[in-house]
Parts: C-alpha cells; structure tokens; sequence
C-alpha cells in the first residue's frame, strides 16, 4: 500500500485531510477495467452516451451541496466554488447538444467520378486527465465530459492540493453504473500522475510549463498525442481612447478573481501615457475597496492562497519588484489569518521587465502597471515573453482594439473586457510559445480531438483492372497503336 499524503487546509494551514494513492499494481487493473467497458460504452452509440452524461448531471445536482463544500474546503473559497458546479452542469447540457452534429459521419464524392469518401472516426479507447488545484472541480472535468462523449473512457488524477472533492463526486458518477464502467477519479501526486501516462493512449495536463514539458516528453516516448494548457502571463493593453471606468473594473476582476490563481489572469498591464495617472488612481480606489473573504467564506471577494509554494513565489516576485524600485499603491504582502495566508490585491508602478512579476507567471492577485509612448512599443512590451495563453485589449472602439490583438501573440484576446475565455468557450485556440501544445479545449475541437479520423474510399463501378492499368499497358507504344 503507498504512504497516505497530508493534505492542508487553505484557511487554516493545518493538515485535516489525507488521500492515499493507488499502488502500480491497482493502476494498471483499473486502466485495464476502463479499456475493456470502452468497447461497450462507445459500440452502444451516442444516444446511451448522452442519456448517462444527463443522468450524471442530475446526480450532480442532487448532490450539490456536498460537493460545492467539498471545494470550499479545497480552495478556502464559495462563489467561485459554486460557479465551478455551476459550469460543469451547463458544460454536460452544451456537449450533449453539440455532440450529435460533431460527430457525424459523412459520405461524399471525391475528385475521382468512381470513388466515394465515407468519412468517420474512432475515439481514444482511454483519456488519462492530470488537472490542477486552482479550478479543482472545473478542470478536472472540462476535458473529461467531451472525451467522454467521443466514446472515450478517462481516468482523472487530481491535484494532490485540492482532492477533496474527489469522494462527493465519486458518489455522483457512482449513481450511474454505465458511466461508472468507464470514469474514474484517483487519489495522487506527481508520481501517479507519471505512472498514468504509461497506462493511457492521449493525455490531458493543466499546470506549469515545467511539469507540462515533462508530460509531453513521456508522452512523446510512447507516441501518444499530449493536450497542454500551461502557464500564462497574460497583459493588458490600455489604448488612450479607452473607457476608464470599463478598463479598471474589467482589468481588475480578470487580475484577482479567484485571488489571481488561474493562468488566465491579467498579470500585466500597459497603459498610454497620456491617461496613465487616472488609469492608476481608479484602478487602486477599486483594488482597496475589495476585501478578504475572512474570517468567513461570506465576509470578502479575495479568498486565500490556496497552495502553500504559491504564497513564497507571490511574495518572492513583490519583493524582487520593491527592490528593483516598484512602487506599491495596495496590498503588497503576504498577510497570515488563522494560519491561512492571503494577499489583497496589489498595484504596482514604476515596474519594467527586468522584474519578475513583469516576466514570470505569479499566479496571484498583483497588478503591475506600466505607461506605453506607442502603440507598437504597447505591442512590443505584450509579446515581450515566453507565454502566450490569453490577452486583453481595450479601446475606444471595436476596430481600434481588434487592429492590435491581431499583432498579440496570444490564443485568445478579449476585447473590452479580460479573461472571457474563462466564461465562454464557444471559440476555438490554442496557446502560443511555451503555454500550451495541441488541440483546442474549446469549441468544436474540444471534442473531435479526441477521435482519430479515418476513412473509407469506396470504388463504386464494376471495372476489374484499376484504371491506371490502362496506362501501365500502354507506356512507350506508338501512340498510333494506341
């Protein structure tokens, strides 16, 4: 049996939870279990698919006050916890609408008048997820429900930070024995999670760029297809034609919302010089006006740091800045409540890239500023990095905007607001540079990655000999003889 892990608690900092991660031997017999109740669950047809997938989300729903208190307890905070359920029921309604139609097969004529293209696909037989803590729920399933539909079966590892809510929804999938044959949520660290790509043929990862290289290497040495959403550090640019008051509200929730954990927040923004000063004096007015979600879940907007490593490299990258000159408007420090560790939302000027929360991912809730003479040294200063995940643009007018976001290197760009790829993933992207790697998590590919296409050329006439005989038959007579 493998060692039991401690787990903490993010509002307290006491160890109240452990998880005790499957030995080789378990792995392997349950991988194994997954694959064999593939073979049905994808031969019985979408129509059964879409009925469990709906049944699931009825187990959910009844099942939601366990699991939404499961995640507070995982992430020290209610609303997003609330929406993260929230999401993952709409998400199973919008995949079993959409699935039909995407998975369609087709029939078709080719260029050659006696060969028709029968076109179809064959799901992945197992989908191994590796997701994160920050969005425990979220991301442990947004890859999970369309893999599922394509006929799939998947095997979740969790974060080993955030597990707790791993039991309420074992007991949701548990309501459903046709789902349950092919799903599966295990207890892990890192080693699971490596010991998992060796048993899976496509494997999906949310993380850090570090962690994410070494998936897509182990994945590369078995030659199976890696899905990567990794590291951001995402900026805003501020045009001067832009509206204040929608710039430092958007650029504010899309920089602090879930206390700045996410790889789709804003960490940097640059503002033209001439609206600078007000840009500043708003954004800092509204960042001090949100307060800590303490002593209880009810009491604040900015929830704890749920990751314990996380809070040293907040608190590494404000003090890098600070001695490279910055100047704190907010915020501005790791505060300890009851054993939790927090940080209120922090604006920064006077910063430039030679600073770490200007070029390093901080996954927290700081605002660095910046002024722009140009809007090409704007341009310059956003592609100024190794990750190119989401941006955000904002203007006086749509046109004004877009003719900038064509020139981000980034996979999706907000217009007039930040981070709405969180909340709308209708439109297909992919990371740029070190972010990512693959098919895109949203829109139509979310779910048609997990297929391998394959098709059918059907010749239609009764001619014996193929036509290029013909050809072979008559090369280098007298073309007269012919």
């Amino acid at each position: 049996m493998n060692d039991a892990i401690a787990v903490r608690n993010p509002r307290t900092g006491a160890t109240d939870y452990w998880i005790t991660p499957p030995t080789h031997e378990q792995l392997v017999a349950q991988c194994l279990h997954l694959r064999q109740a593939q073979m049905a669950w994808h031969g019985s047809g979408l129509g059964p698919r879409i009925e469990a997938l709906q049944q699931w989300k009825q187990a959910i729903a009844a099942h939601r006050a366990e699991l939404t208190d499961a995640l507070v307890a995982d992430t020290g905070r209610r609303s997003i916890s609330v929406l993260e359920v929230d999401s993952l029921l709409a998400g199973i309604d919008r995949w079993c609408r959409l699935a039909p139609e995407l998975l369609l097969e087709t029939d078709r004529p080719t260029a050659i008048p006696f060969v028709r293209l029968q076109q179809t696909a064959v799901p992945y037989p197992l989908v191994g997820v590796i997701s994160p803590w920050n969005f425990p729920l979220l991301l442990a399933t947004i890859d999970t429900v369309p893999a599922l539909l394509a006929g799939c079966a998947v095997i979740v590892k969790p974060s080993e930070i955030a597990p707790r809510f791993i039991t309420p929804l074992l007991k949701t999938i548990a309501a459903v024995p046709a789902l349950k044959a092919v799903l599966a949520y295990i207890e892990g660290a890192g080693e699971t999670g490596a010991a998992l790509i060796e048993q899976v043929d496509a494997v999906c990862f949310t993380g850090s760029v570090a962690t994410g290289r070494r998936v897509a290497e182990a994945a590369a040495r078995r030659f199976i297809p890696a899905f990567l959403e990794l590291g951001g550090k995402d900026p805003a640019i501020v045009l001067a034609s832009a509206n204040l008051d929608l710039a430092t509200a958007a650029i504010l929730w899309g920089g602090v919302v879930n206390t700045g954990q996410s790889c789709l927040s804003i960490e940097r923004i640059y503002v033209a010089e001439s609206i600078f000063q007000p840009f500043v004096a708003q954004l800092v007015a509204r960042a001090q006006h949100l307060s800590l979600a303490y002593p209880t879940v009810e009491d604040g907007a900015i929830g704890p740091i749920i990751a314990e490593r996380q809070a040293q490299i907040i608190a590494d990258h404000l003090e890098d800045a600070v001695a490279k000159g910055a100047i704190v408007h907010s915020g501005g420090k790791i505060e300890r409540w009851n054993g939790g560790l927090w940080c209120r939302p922090t604006v920064l000027t006077q910063v430039n890239h030679t600073m770490r929360v200007m070029t390093e991912e901080t996954f927290g809730p700081l605002l660095p500023v910046m002024p722009f003479a140009t809007v090409e040294e704007a341009i310059q200063l956003a592609n100024d990095t190794p990750y190119g995940l989401s941006a955000a643009v904002f203007a006086g007018s749509d046109a004004a905007a877009i003719h900038v976001a064509k020139s981000l290197d980034a996979g999706a760009i907000s217009v007039n607001d930040a981070a709405l790829t969180a909340v709308m993933h209708e439109g297909e992207k992919q990371a740029f540079k070190f972010s990512g790697l693959g098919g895109s998590r949203m829109g139509p590919a979310a779910l048609q990655r997990f297929m391998r296409k394959k098709a059918f050329l059907v010749k239609t006439n009764a001619i014996a000999d193929p036509w290029w005989f013909d050809e072979v038959r008559t090369a280098g007579t007298d073309p007269a003889e012919r």
